[in-house]
């Protein structure tokens, strides 16, 4: 598997980092509404979109110097 491939990228990027978004988005909207764990959600999104990039990074070094 090549890191520039299409199906790498939505593996290991497009959809978690869409997973990550959702939860930011969930909790931004707790957070409109007043609701306390908001912050919560917001918190976990951020942390989910962070451990994307960097196993993106990881795995795209990582097969880049296999190949």
């Amino acid at each position: 598997m090549v890191p520039t491939d299409p199906q790498f990228l939505y593996m290991i990027l497009v959809l978690p980092s869409l997973f990550g978004l959702t939860l930011v988005g969930d909790g931004l909207n707790k957070v409109m509404h007043e609701e306390s764990n908001g912050f919560i959600s917001i918190f976990f999104g951020l942390i989910f979109i962070v451990v994307v990039i960097f196993a993106y990074l990881f795995f795209s070094t990582y097969l880049s110097q296999k190949t």
